[in-house]
């Protein structure tokens, strides 16, 4: 990756990570509900959230600008797969039932290929981060995720082959183990800091539900 997008990795990977860590009362899996957008604000054009809807199958719920800008159209609805070249679906489907089932946290190195396989477009790698969440159900069929890219976009839509996945064991009551690249410890990154939460009200009704939509990234 280049420098600039090596650095838009990191803040946007370890800001992410240090926050669902953040989340995870007693070391358990995040609930979907707890996810505050403002508390990722800078890696929002980079993030999404997942649905799983069958075995390796999920779709985007919420899909930030940049995911736009890859796929050529809104990203929303679309499964995770529309995302790689046909060669590396199964992998990447395998992958994704890994983070539902372990319950894991994967990174996926990704290549979109250039020359005449690209049709004249620039070779272009990125970085995936997929961390497990529960629904209210309880169940592990949501994932947070993250895609940063390395150089120009070029002509949409851009898919990716697979390099490399790194899966990590999620265990209660312990964070999850970091890749090399962010063990330069899980600080958040200024401009990254969880919200803080507000203390409970007291002898008064519970607040409605709001409903919050950041200008690049819809929560549904």
């Amino acid at each position: 990756m280049s420098k600039y997008k090596s650095d838009v990795w990191e803040s946007a990977s370890v800001a992410m990570r240090a926050y669902w860590e953040s989340l995870r009362q007693g070391g358990a899996v995040p609930l979907r509900s707890d996810i505050d957008p403002r508390a990722i604000e800078g890696a929002l054009p980079y993030a999404f959230i997942l649905e799983r809807i069958a075995p390796q199958v999920a779709r985007f719920r919420v899909a930030g600008q940049h995911l736009t800008e890859l796929i050529g159209s809104d990203a929303r609805g679309m499964p995770l797969t529309t995302f790689f070249l046909a060669g590396s679906r199964d992998r990447a489907a395998a992958a994704l039932e890994q983070v539902f089932q372990g319950p894991e946290v994967a990174e996926l190195d990704l290549r979109a290929p250039g020359g005449l396989a690209g049709f004249g477009r620039r070779t272009l790698t990125g970085r995936m981060l997929l961390l497990p969440l529960r629904s209210d159900l309880g169940d592990v069929t949501r994932a947070l995720g993250c895609l940063v890219t390395d150089d120009m976009i070029g002509r949409a839509p851009r898919r990716f082959e697979i390099d490399n996945v790194v899966v990590t064991p999620v265990i209660a009551g312990r964070p999850a183990r970091t890749s090399a690249p962010e063990r330069v410890a899980l600080r958040l990154v200024q401009g990254f800091a969880p919200a803080a939460r507000p203390a409970p009200a007291t002898n008064r009704a519970p607040a409605p539900h709001l409903r919050l939509v950041m200008p690049e990234l819809s929560v549904s």
